[in-house]
């Protein structure tokens, strides 16, 4: 992946599109070391932190709708397959991990394309459940960019925070560590959310057999 370091290692807006789009297909790429840094980036005055934050965005659409279209067109035993292989391998993919990204899609349905997002190991496969089920692509593209789009919002306030207190040298290893505290609030502000749901949910029922009796 010299290529890829090679990106990461001269972020511009034409590096940062190419690199969201390959993080949002197959290819491992983390969005946390290519929003974040823009944006400290950005603070620093060599880019436009709205402007990173677009052309992200762009780019996680571009990269997520190969994915829907793969999943639409090519259908599971063949996706099975490229998961199982050897370039999929390579591409720290296999069928578990599509199949996981499917259950997630099962479980929440269409809004499983914003959620989805937001969570590590399903955000860059999420897209191709929703071409398996055949969602309607205006609905998923719209979700998807409110999903990539609030997730780079948080990376790129993440650098432009990181920037007033952390030198360059040590910019991507504070990242994944302020990384693992972000992912933890988002799993426990879904958590909650999923609880409301359901508690919501419940309490409708009972009124509703409530009524019926």
């Amino acid at each position: 992946m010299n290529i890829i370091t090679t990106l990461l290692a001269n972020l511009n807006y034409s590096t940062i599109f190419l690199l969201m789009l390959l993080e949002s297909t197959v290819i491992p790429v983390p969005s946390e070391l290519v929003v974040a840094p823009s944006a400290y980036h950005a603070a620093a005055g060599n880019l436009h932190v709205w402007i990173v934050i677009l052309i992200a965005t762009l780019g996680a659409d571009v990269g997520a709708t190969i994915n829907y279209l793969a999943g639409y067109y090519l259908g599971r035993p063949i996706i099975y397959r490229f998961a199982n292989s050897t370039i999929g391998h390579a591409c720290l993919l296999n069928q578990r991990k599509v199949e996981k990204s499917e259950r997630f899609f099962d479980n929440h349905g269409m809004v499983a394309t914003i959620t989805g997002r937001l969570i590590p190991g399903i955000r860059h496969l999420i897209s191709i459940p929703a071409g398996l089920s055949k969602m309607n692509y205006w609905k998923f593209l719209l979700y998807t960019t409110i999903g990539a789009g609030s997730w780079n919002c948080i990376l790129a306030t993440l650098g432009w925070y990181l920037h007033s207190f952390v030198p360059e040298n040590q910019l991507n290893d504070k990242i994944m560590e302020y990384g693992e505290y972000i992912k933890f609030i988002i799993f426990a502000l879904l958590a909650i959310v999923f609880i409301y749901v359901m508690a919501k949910w419940f309490i409708k029922r009972r009124k509703k057999l409530g009524l019926e009796d």
